[in-house]
């Protein structure tokens, strides 16, 4: 963080200090919440949850090097007490913003959020010095400690805005305001809270509403592909840029491909010029995040030629995400399992799916090793039997749906698409999962898992591939 005295944080935030000898001494490390994260010149954000009272853990994270504690509560320490430690650390993220004066780009969207915050970071950090979110730290607290990561050199801070409900993103944005505003896509994620995909819609459009005129540099890059996402130009006095696959899009891709391997493959077009690009990433999917990183970048200068050439070496930064990872014995296991809604479900299996010509080849199969989609509402038996059907329709070699009665909606869904007989199976664990996929793998085999976080379906692909690490499986 920019380094500030706690006399000027406790200003800044409203609060009072206790047991601070020297208001003069200063926050020089990281703003941070978790007591694992303390180091030198650290300062402590206190939050009590449902578990863990951060207040308990004061006077730990003082020996550790934090200068002081931000709390709701006094605490024997250093501390900054405040009303709200969320709203405070909101606050002193706002001031810290203002105070670097980097480009600002925030994104939002149903789905590919963190894929496509990752490869914009890519992409303007081989540029210039770039901040974002390491994971998806994207709500009140995640963004500010973000934000709170800020330098003097930094050139673009790059933040990731979710939304479970209308006024989320708004006030977001009142934090950090951004320059630039990306919307990616307007889906069925948290539709159980929205209540429909107009109010997704509503919550997402916050974005453009928030940024600057178009005179004053504001830029609202949009998916071209998505009506919902394109009738949000209306809702803005910025610049608007659009991507996509659409010819009318201002950054697009023509003659979208896939390799033998299913990492996609397109000539990149912008308004200065052309480029080719292949990705390291899996599934065609990552195309339209690309055109969006593309696009931000362009607004911000960068050439056809350099954006294509920082796509096509950008990897996956955040866990769980397509990692993708060959076992000694030549079993592929694919770890998608940080999240899952059915956007991102599809998309997974078409993924799959290209990835099996290549496996094929070599005698293997395709596994899908899915589970429950959360927050869907009325849509979930719909939506769980449609990505069901969606995994015959792509030939899917074996679904092995894990869990309750959703994941029996996927292999009902499955079965009654035409169904493979014994090549769906619903089992009831994440422990019976490993056991019969241990039991049946061989060679070439590719595997997907994928479920929502509270699924924890991380499991089985970890379980997976410690076991093909000590040579189980190898035939």
């Amino acid at each position: 963080m920019i380094a500030l005295s706690l006399a000027e944080i406790a200003e800044v935030v409203g609060g009072q200090t206790h047991d601070i000898p020297d208001p003069s001494v200063q926050v020089t490390g990281e703003v941070v919440r978790d007591s694992r994260e303390v180091g030198p010149g650290s300062l402590f954000a206190a939050f009590v949850g449902e578990r863990v009272d951060g207040h308990d853990y004061a006077a730990q994270v003082v020996e550790q090097g934090a200068v002081a504690v931000l709390a709701s509560r006094p605490v024997g320490v250093p501390a900054i007490v405040v009303d709200d430690v969320t709203k405070a650390l909101g606050a002193l993220a706002r001031h810290v913003v203002t105070l670097a004066g980097a480009t600002l780009v925030a994104l939002t969207g149903s789905a590919g959020k963190t894929s496509t915050k990752d490869l914009i970071a890519q992409v303007l950090n081989s540029r210039a010095p770039t901040i974002w979110p390491q994971g998806n730290l994207n709500n009140e607290i995640g963004l500010p400690l973000t934000a709170l990561r800020v330098t003097r050199e930094t050139q673009y801070l790059v933040l990731e805005m979710g939304a479970r409900y209308i006024g989320d993103i708004r006030y977001l944005t009142s934090l950090t305001p951004p320059r630039i505003g990306l919307v990616l896509n307007v889906g069925t994620a948290h539709i159980g809270e929205f209540g429909g995909r107009e109010q997704i819609a509503q919550a997402k459009g916050e974005m453009v509403e928030s940024l600057p005129a178009a005179e004053d540099g504001g830029a609202a890059v949009l998916n071209a592909d998505d009506p919902l996402v394109r009738a949000m130009a209306s809702r803005t006095k910025a610049k608007v840029v659009l991507f996509g696959e659409s010819a009318e899009a201002d950054v697009r891709a023509e003659n979208v491909r896939l390799t033998d391997t299913g990492q996609p493959a397109f000539s990149l077009h912008t308004p200065s010029g052309a480029s080719d690009v292949t990705m390291r990433l899996y599934g065609e999917h990552h195309v339209s995040n690309a055109l969006a990183a593309a696009a931000v970048a362009h607004e911000l200068g960068m050439s056809a030629e350099e954006i294509a050439l920082a796509l096509s070496e950008a990897g996956s930064l955040s866990r769980w995400r397509m990692e993708v990872t060959e076992r000694p014995d030549g079993v592929t296991i694919v770890n998608d399992a940080y999240n899952a809604n059915p956007e991102s479900m599809r998309a997974a299996l078409r993924a799959l799916a290209a990835m099996g010509t290549a496996s094929q080849a070599k005698g293997g199969r395709t596994w899908a090793v899915l589970g429950k989609m959360a927050e869907l509402g009325d849509e979930a038996l719909a939506e769980h039997d449609a990505v069901g059907r969606l995994a015959v329709r792509l030939n899917v070699g074996k679904l092995v749906a894990v869990g309750g009665v959703e994941a029996s909606w996927l292999q009902l869904g499955a079965y009654n698409e035409g169904s493979w007989g014994e090549e769906s199976v619903h089992v009831s664990d994440a422990q019976a999962a490993v056991d019969l996929l241990r039991s049946e793998l061989r060679p070439g085999d590719v595997v997907l898992v994928k479920a929502s976080r509270s699924v924890g379906l991380e499991s089985v692909a970890q379980a997976l591939l410690q076991t093909g690490a000590e040579g189980v499986d190898a035939r």
